[in-house]
């Protein structure tokens, strides 16, 4: 344990010392995801969302940092849904929380929208494993939102549930029931080993897009005529 607490204060020093002074990222449009300019050397960028990028150090494999951009809201909302969660193998956990980052526990494998488009099956146990975490996520109080095929991902043949930032959220989202329906009506045995084109992949997710745009619009319309 002693070893483990040095290890976390040397990254942290690492993160205040190297990183934060160094990283040039910028929240441009509300909606869309944050923009990196710059990462210094060594750290490497995992990706980035609409409000935070996802940075990890060569020397700490094990452990990533997600640094918040200027303006962006959800960083003391997210320290609580973790401090909600616990401990969960499918779930990251939060080892340290700064001013404008989160030091968080790596989770590794595939997310579901790569395996479609490298052509890499996704098992049923898959789904199942994220439906149980999600009901683990209910019963501490949260409310699972924004789980779709970016957000979740397979090792091993298992389910992991990636990003939980929205998981406070109060409004209904239908992504993850969507996503197991379309897995279920179109996602043949025949599928699966075929990948996919990432231009129809943007094709599908606008349409989806599209259609729950509609859809809402159809329920609110149809609340005030009631």
């Amino acid at each position: 344990m002693r070893e483990t607490c040095a290890v976390q204060k040397r990254w942290i020093e690492l993160i205040e010392a190297q990183l934060l002074p160094n990283l040039q990222l910028a929240s441009e449009r509300t909606y869309d995801p944050v923009v990196v300019y710059r990462v210094p050397e060594p750290w490497q960028l995992l990706g980035a969302g609409n409000y935070a990028a996802v940075l990890t150090h060569p020397n700490y494999p094990d452990m990533v940092v997600k640094v918040y951009a200027p303006g962006r809201p959800g960083l003391e909302d997210e320290k609580e849904i973790y401090r909600r969660m616990g401990k969960h193998p499918a779930y990251s956990e939060c080892l340290y929380a700064g001013d404008s980052y989160l030091v968080l526990r790596r989770l590794t494998g595939v997310t579901l929208y790569q395996c479609v488009l490298r052509g890499i099956p996704i098992k049923r146990q898959v789904l199942n494993d994220i439906d149980e975490a999600l009901k683990y996520a209910v019963s501490r109080g949260l409310r699972p939102h924004d789980v779709h095929g970016k957000n979740v991902m397979q090792r091993d043949g298992r389910g992991l549930v990636v990003d939980i930032s929205d998981f406070l959220k109060e409004d209904d989202c239908s992504m993850w029931d969507d996503l197991k329906r379309a897995y279920d009506r179109f996602y043949f045995p025949w599928l699966r080993r075929l990948p996919f084109p990432e231009l129809l992949l943007h094709l599908v997710r606008r349409g989806y897009r599209k259609y729950r745009s509609l859809a809402r619009t159809s329920s609110e319309l149809h609340k005030k005529n009631m």
